[in-house]
């Protein structure tokens, strides 16, 4: 094995910890202060190869930013005598130069992509995690309370099984599983209990994806097979996507929209 690449070597054999996205986008917050404390203590000789650093990459993003603002903007052709031949229809015309990068049929191919996946619920109310978690203390030291319950509805597989009581971390409680959720299909206007597959994104945290977190605004996969979907090919649709549109732990429940692609 390389040397020093045993941090990445840890990764692929034993994953992440279930906190690593939450601590990566604090380090990057708290980056900017860090390098404002150190600007202010450095002196001498560490101070001006510090400023002349901090000036070359000012000067790349004011660079980078002009670069965005003209990208749309079309300008003239500063070379008058032109290289070839033009025909008469051209010769009153003044030369143009467009500096679009994509093509308005490219730009509205993708924004039809887009819009193949909004959401019901674009935007939903961040948890914090003293309202997901509550503190478990176990053991002789009741002062370390590393142990977590999920207060909110969860979605475990069919194979799932706990951990020995030392070593999980997080409890998913039996009255707060979920299996199947009451989707509505937004064309036909009727709602169908079908079976859970998966939790796809929840969009508070990655961790709550892992765990499998149920809240309003989660993106679940759905079985709708028995609704007798099927694709252009002739195919049956077998798993589909909805976002929940209520919260469960309040109503004892999970509802849903699908989301079908326009």
């Amino acid at each position: 094995m390389p040397q020093n690449d045993y941090i990445e070597e840890a990764q692929r054999r034993h994953g992440k910890r279930m906190d690593h996205d939450e601590r990566m986008r604090k380090r990057t917050a708290r980056a900017s202060h860090k390098a404002s404390a150190i600007a202010q203590k450095t002196t001498g000789l560490k101070a001006k190869m510090l400023n002349r650093k901090n000036r070359a990459e000012k000067i790349q993003m004011k660079k980078t930013l002009k670069a965005r603002e003209e990208r749309d903007v079309k300008q003239a052709s500063t070379s008058d005598a032109p290289e070839q031949a033009l025909p008469a229809y051209l010769l009153d015309r003044e030369g143009q130069k467009d500096a679009k990068a994509l093509s308005a049929a490219v730009k509205e191919r993708r924004k039809d992509k887009a819009a193949r996946y909004a959401v019901p619920l674009p935007q939903v109310r961040g948890l914090a995690e003293d309202e997901t978690f509550k503190v478990v203390k176990t053991g002789k030291r009741k002062s370390k309370g590393w142990k977590r319950m999920v207060t909110k509805a969860t979605f475990v597989g069919e194979s799932f099984t706990r951990k020995p009581p030392k070593l999980e971390r997080f409890i998913r409680p039996m009255g707060l599983r979920y299996r199947k959720a009451h989707i509505t299909h937004p064309d036909l206007k009727a709602t169908f209990q079908l079976p859970i597959i998966g939790v796809k994104k929840n969009p508070q945290s990655p961790m709550y994806t892992q765990l499998g977190v149920l809240t309003k605004g989660t993106i679940i996969e759905v079985n709708v097979s028995e609704l007798g979907m099927v694709t252009t090919g002739g195919k049956v649709v077998w798993g589909k996507y909805a976002q929940i549109t209520n919260n469960p732990e309040n109503d004892g429940c999970v509802n849903g929209v699908l989301l079908l692609s326009t």
